[in-house]
Parts: structure tokens; C-alpha cells; sequence
């Protein structure tokens, strides 16, 4: 059940992401970036009250270890996505993507050591696989070049985003399933909703004393963002169902494929042209997507 709904929650993601880009427009980055927060807690907030309020459902027993756990997972997220805006600054999108992209290798190494979730050996092989494909298909023209400049700023800044991102995955689930009585939903839905209320009230308290005029703007173009903190929410809400059911390094790692649903979605729907290093990068994606979900 656990790869439908990350398939979904990766489908989503793309959606939620071009739509939050448009927003750019009329937002800075931190205000478009605040969007996903801003609308996405208060229908979280909505979704936690009609499952224990309206449906009845049993309200977790909250142990004291999810606390810290759920904030510095919330803190991770929030400093993953700063850490991968500064590599594009320091270089281009490409360098930042492709090193932010060990995070499949990096989620898998903080779930064996937090969380004693180990990849099988053919897992890890996949694994690296897919996160060899990834690279290939953010750089297909320049894989060479971009791999050669490991020591780049922009390079160490990717894998900073990248660890803070599997940081992120890892957390979510350790919280989630630290929780007490009720089912994978109860769990995932409340998790969400405070790690969402934790990410807000950061982000708010940072544009409030660097850029108070974005707070304005936000709550201003309210019909342009509210559907990005739909699909945020979304989105948001499928990885935590996925990660509270399965090992968190198979679901980034089948996450993975939202790249090659864009680039199909490129190739087929809005009829871009391709070269053969692309498609192959894209096959190479999903033969590693393959080998950690059905060997790992």
C-alpha cells in the first residue's frame, strides 16, 4: 500500500511545486517558500480535528521523546530547502541537485544507525543506483563536469540539503511511530500537523524580523497560494503515511521517480525533445527505484 501512496505524494509534489513556483512572480523565495507553511497548517489543523473530533477516532498517546524528534525534523526540512537555494546561488541548479540528490544514500545510512532500519545488500545497490541516475538525468550534458567539482561550495551545500532532507525523512518516522494507539493515519495526520505548526511559526518568525512586507503579501494573494498549501498538504501527508508504514530510504528512494514523471511529462505531454543520455539517465532511475523496493 505503502508505494501507490508515495507515488501519489510524489505526483503531488511536482504539482505543488510548480504551482509555488509561479508564485514567485508576486513572492521572494522565503515568501513562496512560507506559502506551503502558512496555508498548509491551518488544513492540517482542519484534517486532525475532523479525525478525532468529528470521526471519533482514538487521539494518540504522545510519549515525550516525540517532541524533540518531530521539532528537529520540522528545523531539518525547513534548513535542507535554505541550504539547496544557497547552492543554486553559489553555482547553478544543476551542481545543487545533483550532490542534494545523496540524500537517497543519506537516508538510508541515518535510518540504519537511528532507526536500526537497514537496506538489504541489493537494496543499498539500488540505491546508489538510482541516486547514479538521478545525477545523470540533472546533468545529462555535464555529469563529468558537475561530479569533478565535488569540492565546489555549491557541491557542499547540495549534500548539507540532502542530509538535512534525509535528517527530515528519518525523523517523521521515528516520531510517527513513537506515537500510541490508533491507526497509520491517526499517526501520520498528527505528526504532520505539528511538525507543519513548528515550520510556521519558524518561518513566520524569520520574515517577521527580516521581511514583514512577504507576511502581507501572503496572506494578499491568498487565491494563488491557497492551492499550493492544498497540495502541500497533500503531498506532505502521503510521505508521512508512506514513512509511517515502510523503511523511509524505499520510500525517497521510490520518491525518486518524480523526476522521471516530470521528464515524461516533458517528453510526451508538452512534447520536448530529449537526447538519448536523458532517457537513458531515466531508466537508470528506475532500475535502482526497482531494486531497493522489490530487493531491499
Amino acid at each position: 500500500m505503502w508505494i501507490p501512496i508515495t507515488l501519489a505524494a510524489a505526483t503531488l509534489q511536482i504539482l505543488r511545486t510548480s504551482r509555488q513556483h509561479r508564485l514567485r512572480s508576486v513572492l521572494s523565495v522565503n515568501g513562496a517558500g512560507f506559502v506551503r507553511y502558512a496555508y498548509g497548517f491551518p488544513l492540517a489543523v482542519l484534517a486532525s480535528t475532523v479525525t478525532f473530533v468529528i470521526v471519533g477516532d482514538r487521539f494518540p498517546v504522545i510519549p515525550w521523546r516525540f517532541w524533540p524528534i518531530i521539532a528537529g525534523a520540522g528545523a531539518a526540512q525547513i534548513l535542507g530547502t535554505l541550504a539547496l537555494l544557497r547552492a543554486f546561488d553559489l553555482r547553478d541548479f544543476a551542481i545543487g541537485t545533483v550532490y542534494a540528490k545523496t540524500e537517497v544514500i543519506q537516508v538510508a545510512l541515518v535510518s540504519a544507525v537511528a532507526l536500526d532500519e537497514s537496506l538489504e545488500p541489493l537494496g543499498w545497490t539500488g540505491a546508489i543506483v538510482c541516486m547514479l541516475g538521478v545525477a545523470w538525468l540533472a546533468a545529462p550534458n555535464r555529469l563529468g563536469d558537475v561530479l569533478g567539482r565535488a569540492r565546489d561550495p555549491a557541491a557542499l551545500m547540495g549534500v548539507v540539503a540532502g542530509g538535512c532532507f534525509a535528517i527530515a525523512a528519518v525523523g517523521i518516522r521515528g516520531a510517527s511511530t513513537s506515537l500510541d494507539g490508533g491507526t497509520t493515519w491517526d499517526h501520520a495526520v498528527l505528526t504532520l500537523t505539528v511538525m507543519l505548526g513548528i515550520q510556521a511559526l519558524l518561518n513566520a518568525t524569520w520574515l517577521f524580523a527580516r521581511d514583514r512586507q512577504q507576511l502581507i503579501r501572503v496572506a494578499v494573494e491568498w487565491r494563488a497560494a491557497l492551492p499550493v498549501g492544498v497540495l502541500s498538504l497533500c503531498g506532505s501527508a502521503g510521505w508521512a503515511v508512506a514513512v509511517t508504514m515502510t523503511n523511509a530510504a524505499k520510500v525517497r528512494t521510490l520518491g525518486q521517480v518524480e523526476l522521471v514523471i516530470a521528464f515524461a511529462i516533458s517528453a510526451w505531454v508538452l512534447h520536448e525533445r530529449h537526447t538519448r543520455a536523458e532517457y537513458a539517465a531515466s531508466t537508470l532511475v528506475l532500475v535502482g527505484v526497482l531494486g531497493v523496493v522489490v530487493l531491499g
